[in-house]
């Protein structure tokens, strides 16, 4: 591909207090909406269009840098990484421009075992991408994903999802913590969002008066899943509670004008969360240069 039309990395540095949080775009996964369940296809298909989307949906994927003066740098998901096609792992890339290195990372908070959240945790021959990095995760998802008997009592379909999150993880032995919530680093909390997977969790990020919430997968697809909330996705592990979880932080973040961010709200994925009659949409950050 000719340099001309290459892709610039994907990255926007935001203050945060004391703060500095990156936005990391990995690139998309091209989707179908055959991927949307709780709602009809022809609804989904005129929910992208009212969105101007298309009815093949890119589904955006990020991560998040975080930095603080004297404190070593934390990553928030690592991207697909080489398990997806050549729409996907840009990390490295995006993580480059902001000048650190991967060893430089010290800690990955892990939203979720999902390939497009962990595959990039490993090189393509098995290796730690982040040689220096603890791992942090809920309990809960390394019970459904990394326990001794996970891969055998996992249905067939889903064994491969299984099988690349203890790839994934496997270099990090001895350097993964588990956590229910909580803080887990100075200024972290940890917010179970259990249904998309059991162990599915969100970070809320403060530093001073600032905060953010990065919500990981609480929505896929803006067009559509701000409009209708019920909107679930084929890969959700409990789609019923994933439903529940995602109407309650709506209303939540939407109530307490909460700034946001996630896994895959469209880069560069800050903003806030309105009410829209009986339904949501999402507003975006003003972006200035200053930050």
């Amino acid at each position: 591909m000719p340099d001309a039309v290459k892709a610039l990395p994907g990255v926007l540095r935001w203050s945060l207090g004391d703060l500095t949080v990156t936005v990391l775009n990995d690139g998309y996964l091209q989707g179908s909406l055959d991927l949307v369940t709780g709602i009809g296809s022809d609804e989904a298909g005129s929910l992208q269009a009212a969105g101007f989307r298309a009815q093949a949906p890119r589904i955006t994927l990020n991560a998040f840098l975080i930095e603080a003066p004297g404190r070593k740098p934390i990553l928030i998901d690592s991207g697909m990484g080489h398990f997806g096609g050549d729409t996907l792992g840009y990390i490295p890339a995006a993580l480059a421009a902001t000048g650190v290195s991967p060893s430089d990372i010290e800690t990955v908070l892990l939203t979720h075992l999902h390939p497009d959240h962990a595959g990039g945790l490993i090189h393509k021959d098995g290796s730690a991408a982040y040689p220096n990095a603890e791992l942090v995760l809920h309990q809960a998802e390394t019970a459904h994903w990394l326990a001794d008997d996970a891969i055998s009592r996992a249905p067939e379909g889903a064994r491969p999802y299984f099988q690349n999150a203890q790839k994934a993880v496997a270099p990090y032995a001895g350097r993964v913590r588990t956590m229910t919530d909580g803080e887990v680093l100075p200024g972290i909390t940890a917010v179970p969002l259990p249904g998309h997977t059991p162990g599915h969790t969100g970070f809320r990020i403060v530093s001073g008066s600032a905060s953010l919430l990065m919500w990981a997968d609480i929505v896929h697809l803006p067009a559509i899943q701000f409009k209708r909330p019920e909107a679930t996705m084929v890969f959700d592990v409990d789609p019923d509670r994933a439903r529940a979880v995602r109407k309650r932080m709506l209303d939540e973040v939407s109530s307490e004008r909460t700034f946001v961010t996630g896994g895959h709200l469209e880069f560069p994925a800050l903003g806030y969360v309105a009410r829209d009659g009986g339904a949501y949409s999402f507003v975006p950050e003003l972006w200035v240069a200053a930050h």
